[in-house]
């Protein structure tokens, strides 16, 4: 919240479906259990908002597990239904790794993008995960991150733009990609 409003953006933290009816851009970050994630979205009514304000082309950031749930499907203590407007799924890190990864790691640019503007090659970014997102079309993928073997960091699809890493947590970079997703989608105006 303290990073998205240090971009210049105005934040407001819901759980109201008709506040997120009537948002310009969704922000859904996430840490926790896929599971537990669709339950609570379904149980607080947000599911539906969710999905149609994504379905209208509006400006939407997912962050850690608010990437993982825009998936068709994860497989986090048993197989779990996601949004599914990514085709793709969500699969445990590789077991060679440690699980799960935290700490910093380096980001690896796929394709280019104003929301990487600024952004070099092999910046550091942070994170807390112990699973990562397959997804089905590699043109979706942004960035790539090596633990072990390469996952997908980042993903930029028309209005969605999602982190399996914390902007929030990464420093200047993590608030640098903000700042670009809030210019992007015209959420912030510099003179």
């Amino acid at each position: 919240e303290k990073a998205l409003e240090h971009v210049g953006l105005k934040v407001i933290r819901t759980s109201d479906a008709d506040v997120v009816k009537g948002a310009r851009a969704v922000v859904l970050p996430g840490v926790g259990a896929f599971r537990d994630a669709m339950e609570n979205l379904h149980r607080l009514k947000l599911y539906g908002p969710i999905l149609s304000h994504i379905e209208k082309g509006k400006p939407f950031l997912g962050i850690c597990l608010g990437l993982q749930l825009l998936f068709e499907r994860s497989y986090e203590f048993g197989e779990e239904r996601g949004f599914g407007v990514l085709e793709g799924e969500v699969v445990l890190l590789p077991p060679k790794v440690k699980i799960p990864h935290i700490g910093w790691n380096q980001l690896w640019k796929k394709k280019n993008s104003s929301l990487l503007d600024g952004i070099k090659e092999g910046d550091f970014v942070y994170f807390v995960h112990s699973y990562r997102v397959v997804p089905k079309r590699t043109e979706v993928v942004l960035t790539t991150t090596d633990y072990g073997e390469e996952f997908v960091s980042s993903v930029e699809y028309e209005n969605i733009f999602a982190v399996q890493f914390h902007p929030e947590k990464s420093q200047r970079v993590g608030l640098k990609i903000l700042q670009n997703w809030a210019l992007a989608k015209e959420l912030i105006v510099y003179i």
